[in-house]
């Protein structure tokens, strides 16, 4: 495979080529770049690896391009700095080792196949020559290309050594396999499953961060399910690895709730592309565990799960190393995902209808995606049934809301209009006809504006200034 015509649409790589060859080095695009350019995806991040001295090899091609501002990291041997909004990563070609307690590597000058070998996944070992003797030719030593072909997750090396060197790969695996759909070859579960407890000595912001790449994938249930399956979620979200199982007592079974999860993850990623929406779809079940019980007659119920759900959550945030500031999002809507449907019945009065949209705020219309995300019976009549329920429940919003915004209104004829008409002082008189106009309104016998409304006054005033009169001659001597 050549990307020579490709390579050569950008400047700065002949820029970068142009270096290697005046230096008497060699540079190589390599890894995720690569990847994605085989698979059509956009990245904003270019790797390097470069065979000679790394930081010279730098400072020249920023030199050329013109670039000012270049982090350098002189102990490792790399280098980074932005160029047209892309990212360029420099690192000179290296082998690592590293000890049973840090994932923090010891770096020494290594080969190109040192280079290459030391990465996580062989679709991340396929690089792209900028040398002249092949210039744009793709290098695969392990067989990259074909598991791109195939959409396999595989490691260059044993499993067990590539996740004995970086335990974060684990998680990398999953991410990348909800993200790009592909699948992971067994050596890879199986290894995962028995190294799980090594990802103790990763810093939990990054565990932390590969969970919420998983949860921001196109289908997150493919990352979840795989991190459930081989027991890694038992060490990076223990609560959600509590959900998995179906118990039964005679004729009644309650659903998988972690299956049953993961399907409203997904539902919610079909619509919305905010993950702390999908955050709080993972979690709005969480405390169903702890509050299940069997009740003869009725079966296995979970009352009171979604305001332990609510509470458990600011202990979750801490743990994990989440924003604080999301956390009154997810909150609410764990503490109000059943709150919706409650409200279906026509009986309903308007004041509940009113408590749930105060409830909820500015984060209804979230709630609502969150309540629909949570149908995943296979009956499509049900279904359609609930759907049509929480259609209902928006429109009783809507109402209310209609309502509440005309409530809200001031009278098109104020009270010195009225006062005048009616040859009336302030008074409370005054207050009652204007309030007479504005429940017109919203009854719907007059229309919400000036001229309708001095008419209806025209109207009513009579009856009102008859009710002063009598009032006045009754409290007479």
């Amino acid at each position: 495979m050549n990307f020579k015509e490709t390579i050569n649409k950008y400047k700065y790589f002949s820029v970068i080529a142009g270096v290697a060859e005046d230096l008497d080095s060699k540079v190589f695009i390599v890894g995720g770049y690569v990847r994605d350019l085989i698979l059509h995806r956009e990245n904003s991040e270019i790797d390097f690896t470069v065979i000679g001295d790394v930081l010279s090899f730098v400072e020249e091609t920023a030199k050329r391009l013109n670039v000012k501002n270049v982090a350098v990291f002189k102990r490792f041997g790399t280098a980074h700095f932005k160029y047209g909004g892309i990212d360029f990563e420099f690192v000179g070609a290296r082998k690592e080792s590293y000890s049973k307690n840090s994932r923090k590597p010891e770096v020494a000058p290594g080969s190109f196949e040192d280079d290459i070998k030391r990465r996580d996944f062989t679709i991340n070992t396929l690089a792209i020559s900028l040398n002249p003797e092949d210039f744009g030719e793709v290098i695969d030593l392990f067989n990259g290309l074909k598991d791109i072909n195939e959409k396999l997750i595989r490691t260059p090396l044993d499993p067990f050594v590539t996740f004995d060197d970086d335990p974060l790969r684990i998680m990398r695996a999953f991410r990348f396999a909800a993200q790009l759909q592909f699948s992971v070859v067994p050596g890879i579960m199986e290894a995962a499953e028995k190294m799980r407890e090594r990802l103790k000595i990763v810093s939990q912001e990054r565990i932390t961060d590969e969970f919420l790449k998983i949860l921001k994938s196109p289908k997150p249930s493919t990352g979840l399910k795989l991190l459930y399956e081989s027991k890694v979620m038992e060490v990076v979200f223990p609560e959600i690895a509590r959900l998995g199982g179906v118990e039964q007592r005679k004729d009644h079974h309650h659903k998988d709730v972690f299956l049953h999860t993961i399907q409203v993850v997904d539902n919610v990623a079909k619509v919305s592309s905010d993950v702390w929406l999908r955050f709080a779809a993972l979690v709005h079940d969480i405390a169903k565990p702890a509050t299940k019980k069997f009740v003869e007659g009725t079966g296995w119920t979970f009352h009171g799960h979604e305001e332990l759900g609510a509470r458990m959550l600011k202990k979750i945030f801490y743990r994990m190393k989440l924003p604080l500031s999301k956390l009154p999002y997810v909150e609410k809507l764990v503490r109000l995902h059943l709150r919706p449907i409650a409200l279906v019945s026509d009986e309903v009065t308007d004041s509940a209808i009113r408590r749930l949209i105060v409830a909820a705020g500015e984060d209804l219309d979230d709630l609502i995606t969150l309540c629909r995300a949570d149908i995943t019976s296979k009956n499509p009549q049900k279904v359609s049934r609930y759907l049509a329920n929480y259609d209902k429940v928006m429109q009783k919003v809507k109402d209310v809301q209609e309502k509440d915004k005309l409530r809200a209104f001031q009278s098109p004829v104020k009270g010195d209009v009225i006062m005048k008409v009616c040859n009336l002082k302030p008074s409370r008189k005054v207050g009652e006809i204007k309030k007479a106009i504005e429940e017109a309104i919203l009854e719907g016998k007059i229309g919400n504006n000036y001229e309708e409304a001095y008419q209806y006054l025209l109207e009513i005033k009579d009856k009102f200034l008859t009710e002063e009169k009598e009032g006045t001659g009754s409290g007479s001597p």
